[in-house]
């Protein structure tokens, strides 16, 4: 009878209406743990940047000897520095 397919379509809309509702509230659950991902990226990159630069200034203070350089140091008998290996 007519009552019980408009029933059964009511009962199969309010089934959907429940996926739609369960499947925003996982996509509101990921874009809200993307963001704070998206947070501690850009502290992680700020923090890299910040080592960075405080390594700049720290290898500034070395400087390597080169060519003609190296080789009066060496003849004053002191040896000339070596890179390490890489």
């Amino acid at each position: 009878d007519i009552i019980g397919e408009i029933t059964a379509a009511s009962s199969e809309q309010s089934d959907g209406i429940g996926q739609v509702n369960t499947a925003v509230t996982q996509l509101d659950q990921m874009t809200q743990q993307n963001a704070a991902l998206v947070e501690e990226s850009a502290a992680a990159a700020q923090s890299l940047r910040d080592q960075a630069g405080r390594l700049a200034t720290a290898v500034q203070v070395f400087r390597l000897s080169t060519g003609q350089d190296a080789s009066q140091s060496s003849q004053r008998g002191h040896p000339a520095p070596r890179l390490a290996a890489q």
